[in-house]
């Protein structure tokens, strides 16, 4: 079994790509999550408890980090760690830098100093988005040579982490590999998020707010596609690449919320009528970028890797799932949410 330490266990991608590590069965998972608003041990519940290590604790922490490498002999990092929702850098972009920047910072460094000492085929892959490449034109994509041109404060921090590991592999020889996919969807997805918050306020027959007119376009990638892609990449990839990981499933979000809606109506009819009859526009983010899509043919080539779910499959799966775990989500509006807007307090 390959000890493997994933930061950012417990949240939306961390949580659904430790279960997937797990059904490989030659890897054990050390998860180290700091079980904020996003994280939540609920999200690993259904879990064994022998099959994996949970560790409460920040990235931020640089004597936390060094005791689990010394203590595990990780054979790999999984970075997952990170503030990543658009509107709460807006608000208070202050823990994206502290999270999303110096804590890769500690933990590229906690990476060189066990990989020196240990000759494992140590790999370190850091989980990155699209968004760190700005704003796309009509037409086009995302390739692992575009430069970057982050608009949000979020993508900013996020941009300066990709720098931090690129740069540490060139300087210090450390493992690396980066990783940026686009918009992820599926099972426990914090509930702030565009496809998780339309379907719960269907549920509760709230409007379902869109932003501008409802015309940005994202690449949409099923959250398992991408799990099975980076235990790809940890396998097969080559250090010191970057792999853009896509779904090709650009659409407009307005179309998306529409499918919801149409997909909620054939599974949950209301009595109030339509869903569609919900839909409403509200004032647009600050720097909201228009168009996002990546080109994932280098991962397609050289690992043969490619997206099992189509966006229909994959929506009306993730609409079911928050259908059949209401307590869930319930849980998290009763507690610390309850699918108020953010990103406002700037204005």
């Amino acid at each position: 079994m390959k000890n493997v330490l994933v930061t950012g266990g417990c949240g939306f991608i961390g949580s659904n790509f430790v279960k997937y590590l797990i059904s490989l069965k030659c890897y054990f998972p050390i998860i180290l999550d700091k079980l904020t608003y996003a994280g939540s041990k609920e999200n690993i519940n259904q879990i064994s408890e022998e099959s994996f290590e949970l560790v409460k604790g920040d990235v931020c922490d640089e004597q936390l980090l060094l005791s689990l490498f010394k203590k595990y002999k990780f054979e790999g990092v999984f970075h997952f760690a990170a503030e990543t929702h658009v509107d709460r850098s807006i608000d208070g972009p202050r823990e994206f830098i502290n999270t999303n920047i110096l804590g890769t910072f500690n933990l590229l460094q906690a990476s060189i100093a066990h990989s020196k000492t240990n000759d494992n085929n140590f790999k370190f892959i850091h989980i990155s988005t699209d968004e760190v490449y700005g704003d796309l034109g009509k037409e086009g994509y995302f390739d692992e040579e575009s430069p970057y041109k982050p608009n949000s404060p979020y993508s900013a921090s996020k941009a300066a982490s990709d720098h931090l590991v690129r740069s540490w592999g060139k300087t210090f020889n450390l493992p690396v590999i980066i990783t940026n996919c686009s918009n992820n969807y599926g099972a426990n997805q914090f509930p702030e998020k565009l496809i998780p918050l339309m379907i719960m306020n269907c549920l509760d027959w709230k409007k379902l707010p869109i932003y501008g007119n409802g015309e940005n376009i994202r690449d949409w990638l099923f959250v398992e596609d991408h799990c099975i892609a980076l235990e790809t990449i940890f396998s097969e990839g080559e250090v010191g690449e970057t792999y853009n990981i896509g779904g090709s499933n650009e659409i407009r979000n307005i179309d998306i919320v529409k499918t919801i809606c149409d997909i909620m109506d054939e599974l949950k009819p209301s009595k109030n009528g339509s869903y569609r009859d919900l839909i409403s526009f509200v004032n647009d983010r600050p720097g909201h970028d228009k168009r996002y899509a990546v080109d994932s043919t280098k991962l397609k080539n050289t690992l043969k890797w490619k997206p099992r779910e189509s966006f229909q499959s994959g929506i009306k799966k993730t609409i079911k799932w928050y259908l059949n775990n209401e307590d869930w989500w319930r849980k998290i509006q009763k507690n610390n949410y309850n699918q108020q807007r953010l990103g406002l307090k700037n204005k």
